[in-house]
C-alpha cells in the first residue's frame, strides 16, 4: 500500500510506520517536527501542521489509505489548541480523503471519549459518549471520532480504534512521567480500593491498526465503527504501575491519598494554574484523580471478531522487553 501516517514520529505512529515498512508498504509521514527515525526506516517524511488544510492535502496525494494518529494529548491548555489539532486536523484528513479519492481511513481514538468519571468494568462499544467532559483532550477526541464514523460511506470506509494506556520500549509519554514523578517522590496511590485497568503493549496497538486496515472496505463489518484495543489482561492499577517502575529499577509506590483529599488537591493545583496563567499541566488534575481511582477495562471481543485482533505480546513479555530496553539506556 501507499500509506500516509499522520503523527508518524510519535510513539504509536512510529510503531505503525515500522510495522508497515517491515511488510514492504510505502510510507509517508506527516509530523510537525523532524524525526530521523522515520528516514532510517525508509519512510518519506513531510513536516507540517495537521491543522493546515493545504499541507494535509499535499501529504495525502497519491496514497491508498491514511492512518490518522496525530493528536494533541495532555490534560491542560486552551480548548482552542485541542480543537485545532484534534478536530480541525481530523476534518482536514477527511477532506483530503475525499479530494484524492482515498477509500480507507483508520483513526486512532481513545477510550477516554466515553469516560464519564465512573468505573468502566468490562464495557463494550455500546458505552455512550458522556454529556460532559472534564478535560479538553477527551472532549475533542470524542468530536473527532464522531466525525470519522459519520464520514463512513460507500466511497470512504472509516474505522476508529481506542487503544488504552499504550506502553513499551520507546514510550515518550506515560513511562517518563511515571519515572520522573517517582524519582521526585511525588507518586501516591489514589484511594485504597483495588481497581482493574487494561493497557496495551505498543506492538499490539500497532498490529491492531494494520489488521483493521487490511479488512477495511465499505462493506466490511468494521466500517463506521469504533473498537476498544487492549492486551485483554486487566490488572490492578497500582500493581501495573509498580511493575513498570520495577522495570526501571525503582521502588514501588506504597503511600496513598484518599480520593476526596486528592480531588481537593487537584482543584487547588488547577486553580493556581488558572490564576497564574501557567501553561504547564498541574501536578494533579481532577480528571487524573478520576482516572486513577476508577476501573478501566474493556471487552475487546468485537475487535477479535471483526478484524482478527489477538494481542501477540503478553503483559509479562512486554514488561521483560521494557526492562531490557531500559537497562540498555533506552
Amino acid at each position: 500500500m501507499n500509506t500516509l501516517v499522520t503523527g508518524g514520529g510519535g510513539f504509536l505512529g512510529l510503531a505503525i510506520v515500522r510495522a508497515l515498512r517491515a511488510r514492504g508498504d510505502t510510507v509517508r509521514s506527516l509530523s510537525r517536527q523532524d524525526h530521523p527515525a522515520l528516514r532510517e526506516l525508509g519512510a518519506e517524511h513531510v513536516r507540517g501542521d495537521i491543522a493546515d488544510t493545504s499541507v494535509v492535502s499535499a501529504a495525502a496525494r497519491g496514497c491508498d489509505i491514511i492512518f490518522h494518529v496525530a493528536a494533541k494529548a495532555g490534560l491542560w491548555g486552551a480548548y482552542e489548541d485541542y480543537h485545532r489539532a484534534n478536530v480541525l486536523g481530523t476534518e482536514n484528513v477527511l477532506a483530503a480523503c475525499r479530494a484524492h479519492g482515498i477509500r480507507r481511513l483508520v483513526h486512532t481514538s481513545s477510550p477516554s471519549v466515553v469516560f464519564d468519571g465512573r468505573d468502566m468494568a468490562g464495557v463494550d462499544e455500546a458505552m455512550p459518549y458522556p454529556p460532559h467532559f472534564e478535560a479538553h483532550y477527551p472532549h475533542t477526541k470524542a468530536l473527532a471520532e464522531q466525525l470519522v464514523l459519520k464520514a463512513n460511506s460507500p466511497t470512504l470506509a472509516t474505522v476508529a480504534l481506542r487503544p488504552h494506556l499504550i506502553w513499551g520500549p520507546g514510550d515518550n509519554h506515560l513511562l517518563p512521567r511515571l519515572i520522573a514523578r517517582a524519582k521526585a517522590g511525588q507518586l501516591r496511590r489514589i484511594g485504597t480500593q483495588s481497581k482493574l485497568v487494561d493497557s496495551v503493549f505498543i506492538e499490539n496497538a500497532a498490529d491492531a491498526h494494520l489488521l483493521a486496515a487490511d479488512v477495511l472496505a465499505p462493506a466490511a463489518t468494521c466500517a463506521g465503527k469504533a473498537y476498544f484495543i487492549s492486551n485483554g489482561e486487566p490488572v490492578e492499577l497500582w500493581d501495573m504501575v509498580n511493575r513498570m517502575l520495577a522495570a526501571a529499577g525503582l521502588p514501588p509506590v506504597t503511600r496513598s491519598v484518599p480520593v476526596p483529599v486528592a480531588m481537593a488537591l487537584a482543584w487547588g493545583f488547577e486553580t493556581f494554574s488558572r490564576v497564574t496563567g501557567s501553561e504547564r499541566e498541574p501536578r494533579l488534575t481532577r480528571f487524573v484523580v478520576r482516572e486513577m481511582s476508577t476501573a478501566h477495562w474493556f471487552d475487546i471481543s468485537a475487535a477479535k471478531r471483526d478484524f482478527g485482533y489477538v494481542p501477540k505480546v503478553t503483559t509479562e513479555e512486554g514488561l521483560r522487553r521494557l526492562a531490557e530496553h531500559l537497562k540498555q539506556g533506552g
